[in-house]
């Protein structure tokens, strides 16, 4: 059984990834969330297993999950987890995480 995150935290999180990082929840979609095709993508909610998005193929949303390593329970485990998944997605995709030389995207 998945828990859920109040509303507030569900909230808060979709909003920070969509204002401050909707490329990373592309590069997530397009490697972890197995649509490579998606030209953009956005947040949609989050609980213990894991994060929703709706990435744009072929002109139209469609639902992507993507799982956590592993189930969390407290809300400072998102970050660290969303930090997991956009490291792994860049270096599936052989793209420089930011903060690395070559990391500006």
């Amino acid at each position: 059984m998945t828990a859920v995150f109040s509303d507030d935290v569900v909230a808060a999180v979709t909003r920070h990834m969509n204002d401050d990082h909707g490329d990373d929840a592309l590069l997530i979609c397009r490697s972890l969330g197995g649509r490579p095709e998606a030209t953009a993508a956005r947040t949609t909610g989050v609980d213990s297993g894991g994060m929703d998005f709706a990435a744009v193929v072929d002109g139209a949303e469609v639902a992507v999950r993507v799982p956590f390593a592993a189930p969390i329970t407290e809300r400072a485990q998102i970050r660290l987890e969303v930090v997991r998944m956009y490291r792994e997605a860049c270096a599936a995709l052989g793209v420089p995480p930011r903060g690395e030389p070559g990391g500006e995207h």
